[in-house]
């Protein structure tokens, strides 16, 4: 379960009335706020077509670990059961690489998030056949994806959801965590673990202390308290806006792509 939720008002992004309701995702090592946008999920995507390298084979990875629960959410609610999910989201990933679809990709495409969701619709459709059903147990190798806890957290699902809504809220969910997850690694990294874990409320959408209680928690001053929660809150933000912009097109106007998405997101969390 999510520790804590990030909230976005103050972070310059659009505010949600949401709550997480389960699930965690592996932290991720963003690049710092000075290049974010130099290297975006796209170069990985491609780098996961064509050869069995080290390099695709680790990108790769990187896809599955960032977006297989979306993903899994998705097709459970399309009505399949726990075991063909998990086959029916490990078929995908291998059919896309055996295509060399992520090759074709070119960023002007659109987003990476609408990409995967129309390609896992058309996999549901192909699957249903019987005849070819990829089985567990198949010939074709496995991918490295964790579904231990996937069932448990669908299950607490709300069950009225549209199945394109659940894979929305769980993409920013995703995106939301490893953002947080990263900053968390960012401070203990550097010794500040400790006020990280003080003034994390200020990203939780809880409730929120007065500087003065940080301050006697902290051992420091009001004044100093006030400027570490305005880094803390900005480099959130670096970190979010970064995790958003490996998923769009590169373009003229990336800051606008990013902030398109972030409130396309932020509206699946709202609703």
């Amino acid at each position: 379960m999510l520790q804590f939720y990030p909230a976005p008002e103050g972070l310059g992004i659009p505010a949600v009335a949401a709550r997480a309701r389960g699930g965690h995702h592996a932290a991720v090592e963003t690049p710092p706020a000075g290049d974010q946008f130099l290297t975006t999920r796209w170069s990985v995507v491609r780098a996961a077509a064509g050869s069995d390298s080290p390099r695709s084979r680790d990108a790769l990875a990187s896809l599955c670990q960032a977006y297989w629960y979306p993903l899994y959410a998705f097709v459970r609610r399309r009505g399949v059961g726990a075991q063909d999910a998990e086959d029916a989201v490990q078929g995908f990933f291998e059919q896309l690489l055996s295509k060399a679809d992520f090759g074709r990709l070119a960023p002007e495409k659109g987003r990476f998030r609408s990409f995967l969701l129309a390609g896992v619709k058309n996999h549901l459709a192909n699957v249903r056949d019987a005849a070819s059903t990829q089985k567990r147990g198949g010939d074709r190798q496995r991918l490295a994806i964790d579904f231990s806890d996937a069932d448990a957290r669908y299950a607490l699902r709300a069950p009225e959801e549209e199945a394109v809504r659940v894979f929305e809220r769980e993409w920013a969910l995703a995106l939301l965590t490893r953002a947080l997850s990263g900053l968390e690694q960012e401070y203990r990294a550097s010794d500040r673990g400790a006020l990280f874990d003080v003034l994390k409320g200020e990203l939780a959408g809880g409730e929120v202390q007065s500087c003065a209680h940080y301050a006697e928690r902290l051992g420091s001053s009001e004044g100093a308290v006030k400027v570490a929660v305005h880094r803390l809150r900005k480099r959130y933000r670096e970190r979010l806006r970064a995790e958003i912009a490996e998923t769009v097109s590169d373009c003229a106007d990336l800051e606008g792509a990013i902030d398109a998405e972030i409130a396309d997101l932020f509206r699946a969390l709202g609703s």
